[in-house]
């Protein structure tokens, strides 16, 4: 990037952060020089641009001003003024984003060839000669009433009692989570979560103003002394939580863990809603704190995007009755209806018993696939930070002295996808961690390129960057350590 251009950047980015608004006046050319640290020439070039392009106009004798109308705010100018490298939605751009042929070990995904095409391929020959309302109708307001049923008797059998009218289908996880979001908090609540946790609550809450506090996490729960400490100080209105197969770290809720968290919750008036869409690739079922609490203080949600298709997006929420009028109310007014095509879709597939078999096989190559990526990281000095009992993470510590975010920096340039575990830290304690997924880590080019970059002197090394960097204003963070 050259000088002009890198000026330029900076005009375009306090304009995005509203830092600059429309009529706002631009600084001076020599103070801004100053600031940057360029020639005065190099900014008079820049502004000479950025007025031909419309984004501002000089007044004679006055300066330069914003012309161009303010954006609309985006989650990224609201958020850490960071390195892009740890704000939380890095990793899914990069993953989403990416050209054909890249690696990407740190995605959260199961590769194509993993997935039951030719059981979805049937499936939708099927729905094509079918009723054309599966075709071209909104959903029912719940969403499919056979799926629901279904779902609530799979929810019974991992000990979750849930009518099918407590059971509202979502496009997807994610949609199901902000519903719960819209309708269980007030800009400014508290939140716990995990830490680390999905990097993509962070950027979830963060959407919705809450202030956000981080409690450590365990191989067997959140360490619960700080769990407490945290309620009794923040008093938060939620607690987000993976409580099997637990993002990022394949952890697994404790029995133990799982009464103590229920009793404190009701002892500080709090709520859980426990993401469960890895449910699937457990090869044993561990406790859950739905089917403990009996759906009282706790909301359930699954999805079927990582088992069967992320094109086919199916979701749902298991949640008290009283509530599911109201998130169906919400649901209508901010997509109107579900896809009925999606949920007659994945119905079909878990009615006729393809999926059973399917899942079957999924955990059977999930297990062949994460002893060999364990041994071959532990060959580089990369160590899982414990061994999961099922799934497709492993949460890995690097050498002493490697920085995972320079790491992944290095590794995007020879065409692998890496995930530093600061994206998942709210703390940013995590900056000697990735996080691999087995499934995505068979190619041999990965450790190709991990070898050579942990070899070179200096690659990969360095400080987590900008620890002290401005909090963010649209939520607002802090850590119980």
């Amino acid at each position: 990037m050259t000088l002009t251009a890198h000026v330029m950047r900076e005009i375009h980015q306090r304009i995005a952060g509203r830092q600059l608004i429309t009529g706002a006046r631009l600084p001076s050319i020599r103070a801004l020089a100053g600031y940057m640290k360029v020639s005065k020439s190099t900014v008079v070039d820049a502004y000479d641009r950025l007025a031909a392009e419309g984004t501002i106009f000089a007044r004679r004798g006055s300066g330069f001003y914003v012309s161009a109308p303010t954006p609309p705010l985006s989650l990224t100018d609201i958020g850490p003024r960071l390195d892009r490298e740890i704000d939380p939605l890095w990793v899914a751009r990069q993953a989403l984003d990416s050209e054909e042929g890249l690696l990407k070990p740190g995605c959260g995904w199961l590769p194509p060839s993993w997935l039951p095409q030719d059981s979805i391929r049937r499936a939708l020959r099927s729905l094509a000669k079918a009723d054309a309302g599966a075709l071209a109708n909104y959903d029912t307001t719940l969403g499919f009433a056979p799926l629901r049923k279904l779902l609530a008797r799979r929810l019974h059998d991992s000990a979750i009692d849930a009518a099918p009218d407590q059971i509202l289908l979502a496009d997807c996880g994610t949609q199901a989570l902000d519903l719960l979001c819209r309708f269980l908090l007030e800009p400014g609540d508290t939140v716990l979560v995990d830490d680390p946790c999905y990097f993509n609550f962070h950027a979830l809450l963060r959407a919705h103003h809450a202030r956000v506090v981080g409690v450590p996490y365990t191989p067997t729960g959140p360490d619960l002394p700080r769990f407490e400490r945290a309620l009794a100080e923040h008093r938060p209105r939620l607690y987000l939580t993976n409580s099997a197969l637990h993002n990022p770290t394949g952890a697994a809720l404790s029995p133990l863990a799982a009464h103590r968290v229920l009793k404190l919750a009701e002892q500080y008036d709090l709520t859980i809603i426990e993401d469960d869409i890895f449910a699937d690739f457990e090869p044993e079922p561990s406790p859950r704190l739905a089917a403990f609490d009996g759906l009282n203080r706790v909301v359930h949600v699954g999805s079927f995007s990582k088992t069967l298709s992320a094109s086919v997006r199916c979701g749902y929420i298991a949640a008290r009755p009283e509530w599911i009028d109201a998130l169906a109310d919400l649901k209508i007014a901010t997509t109107f209806g579900g896809s009925r095509l999606s949920a007659e879709l994945v119905h079909r597939m878990l009615s006729e018993g393809s999926y059973r078999r399917h899942t079957e096989g999924l955990r059977l190559r999930l297990a062949h696939a994460m002893g060999p990526a364990a041994e071959r990281l532990a060959t580089l000095g990369i160590q899982p930070w414990m061994r999961p009992r099922g799934g497709m993470f492993l949460w890995c510590g690097l050498p002493d002295g490697v920085d995972a975010l320079t790491l992944s920096r290095r590794a995007l340039d020879h065409g692998v996808v890496l995930a530093p575990g600061n994206v998942f830290s709210l703390s940013q304690s995590a900056g000697s961690f990735l996080r691999f997924n087995v499934a995505q880590s068979e190619d041999s080019r990965l450790f190709d390129v991990l070898e050579r970059l942990l070899s070179r002197p200096g690659q990969g090394r360095g400080q987590a960057a900008k620890d002290a960097a401005p909090k963010p204003h649209g939520a607002s963070y802090s850590v119980v350590s």
